[in-house]
């Protein structure tokens, strides 16, 4: 295994824990604080709950792949936080802390994924680089 340096643990750390908080926000949120419409707890666990634990799995085991495609989860909550802040005057306050949970949570999982991806050699190549290879490749068979 290929060790961790420390600032792309930071950065798992902040994904890490922003996921975790973000996941007990929503649910807190919409289960505890909510007070005029409620919703089934089918719909909020559908709507809410459940888009978060698709990629925690992944997230816990610090995969850079997760981490990466997590990132399109966080933008459901980021364009959900943002339409209640416009919104809803009375819920702003959650909304906010909302927002500033994914963003500690795009941030994390962008960082980390890059970083981490980095010292795992999974980046992608330059396209002159594969093309220079691609070349090589080519002119060794004829």
């Amino acid at each position: 295994m290929i060790p961790m340096a420390d600032k792309t643990r930071q950065f798992r750390y902040l994904a890490l824990v922003s996921h975790i908080g973000l996941l007990l926000w929503i649910t807190a949120w919409q289960l505890l604080f909510t007070t005029g419409e409620q919703y089934s707890l089918v719909f909020v666990f559908l709507m809410y709950v459940l888009p978060l634990l698709l990629p925690l799995h992944g997230v816990i085991k610090a995969r850079p792949y997760t981490h990466a495609w997590a990132n399109f989860i966080a933008l459901y909550y980021l364009l959900h936080g943002l339409t209640v802040f416009y919104a809803e005057p009375d819920a702003r306050w959650f909304a906010g802390i909302e927002v500033v949970l994914v963003i500690g949570m795009f941030t994390g999982c962008s960082v980390f994924a890059r970083l981490r991806g980095r010292e795992l050699g999974l980046g992608l190549k330059k396209l002159k680089d594969e093309m220079k290879e691609e070349c090589e490749h080519f002119t060794k068979r004829s």
